[in-house]
């Protein structure tokens, strides 16, 4: 016996990039249908068009959910985020430093608990869909279990995201180290029990070069050898103080990025949070490895760390895939919008404007790219699978009254981006079926 397909169709104003608008010209990059239908079947996109065109692929059983004056747009990508920090977002800060010592190490030492990680997970799960967004790279803790609730609650909501245990063997509280082998060893179980378990991947996760040993960060090097369809997900150059400690504690390496390039632990597939202090020869350095960067303006400005250029990015003598990361929970936003709008503000102080559809594509396409997931989602095209965010450009009396007023999809977008939040999320879709919807007493 064969079941039937699950057919759904969303109507509304489809927005999507479909390549690089800083490569490419905006009508090659973006598709823009203002009355367009996505047929959904068993999760997958099977046609997007204009309404009038479509229409007639889907027959009368098919359910058709209209969105008037809403656009859709693919679920958006956190390229960086700390799940376990949720409960200390907003937390007083000084330096990067500080932060991790006064608040994050405290924090995490109660993931030992499994069924605190799994209230966390649950909690971060819900915010994540409330904003729209559908996949993640995520840190967890050094607590395998930790990493278990994350996953366990991604696959009950049949989410595309990525995650691992952290790797951290000195420089932090004894309750919180690992060992060279222990670490091996329980990311190794990880891995073989969730990566590529349904929509699930594994990021192998030393979290910073401070906190692992040589010794850690080859170990590492070796496990994404065994397993290479893994990710690698940490952090570098992200505060001024961070750089000059790394170079206390690797004396014999040229710099902060060449810690991680002499364990082998730079390539595609790997995903370094933040670069805001990277050289030019360490840009061209990721470029020639094809190495990503997630940009984090809500955290960098938060910790006082300093302004990503994407000026220095674009300079690099190869082009380098950048997602956008919220950070949480030094970043002080779920929202991706929130995030597109401090971006915008960061690149501003940096000399280098950004039009809404760039700033769109680093939270859809680009962090599908720099995750290397774009083959699946981050973007609305046949084929894929169809998460979705609905987006409402009259969701706040502010944003109503400039939506009122503006001319064109990129004005409106600009305007969701300056002005958008959670409130602005109408409805999200995971792999078809609606995972989100915003009621009244949301607001």
């Amino acid at each position: 016996m064969t079941s039937t397909p699950r057919r759904i169709a969303l109507r509304g104003h489809v927005v999507s990039c479909r390549l690089d608008p800083r490569l490419f010209s905006w009508d090659e990059a973006v598709i823009d249908i203002a009355d367009g239908l996505v047929v959904v079947e068993n999760g997958i996109i099977a046609a997007v068009g204009p309404y009038d065109s479509v229409r007639s692929s889907i027959d009368s059983a098919t359910h058709v959910e209209h969105y008037p004056e809403c656009l859709l747009a693919p679920g958006f990508v956190d390229s960086h985020v700390h799940y376990a920090q949720a409960p200390m977002v907003a937390s007083h800060g000084t330096t990067l430093l500080d932060w991790l010592t006064k608040y994050t190490f405290p924090n995490e030492e109660r993931f030992s608990d499994v069924s605190y990680a799994r209230s966390v997970a649950k909690f971060f799960f819900d915010e994540l869909l409330r904003n729209g967004t559908t996949s993640v790279l995520a840190f967890c803790t050094v607590f395998p279990q930790s990493t278990d609730a994350f996953f366990e609650e991604a696959s009950r909501r049949n989410m595309r995201v990525i995650g691992g245990k952290v790797l951290m063997d000195r420089n932090a509280p004894s309750s919180l180290t690992d060992t060279v082998q222990s670490g091996y060893d329980d990311s190794k179980a990880l891995i073989e029990r969730w990566h590529g378990n349904g929509r699930l991947r594994y990021a192998i996760t030393p979290r910073f070069a401070p906190t692992s040993s040589e010794g850690q960060l080859r170990s590492a090097s070796s496990l994404w050898q065994e397993f290479p369809t893994c990710l690698v997900h940490s952090h570098v150059s992200e505060n001024l103080e961070e750089i000059e400690w790394v170079r206390s504690l690797f004396p014999n390496r040229a710099g902060y990025l060449d810690v991680y390039d002499d364990a082998g632990l730079l390539g595609r597939g790997t995903v370094l949070a933040h670069g805001v202090h990277l050289t030019r020869d360490e840009l061209d350095r990721i470029a020639a490895t094809s190495t990503s960067l997630a940009h984090c303006p809500t955290s960098n400005t938060f910790l006082g760390s300093g302004l990503f250029s994407f000026n220095k990015v674009n300079a690099a003598r190869e082009h380098i895939d950048v997602g956008l990361g919220t950070d949480i929970g030094a970043g002080t936003s779920f929202s991706l919008l929130t995030t597109m709008g401090e971006a915008y503000k960061v690149a501003a102080l940096t000399a280098s404007s950004m039009n809404a559809y760039e700033l769109f594509y680093l939270a859809t396409l680009g962090g599908a790219r720099a995750l290397g997931v774009s083959s699946f989602v981050g973007s609305l095209e046949v084929g894929k699978e169809a998460d979705v965010v609905v987006l409402d450009p009259r969701s706040s009396p502010l944003l109503a009254y400039r939506s009122d007023r503006v001319t064109s999809t990129e004005e409106q977008l600009f305007a969701l981006a300056m002005l958008g939040d959670d409130r602005s999320v109408a409805a999200t879709y995971v792999a078809g079926e609606r995972a989100y919807e915003r009621r009244f007493d949301d607001d």
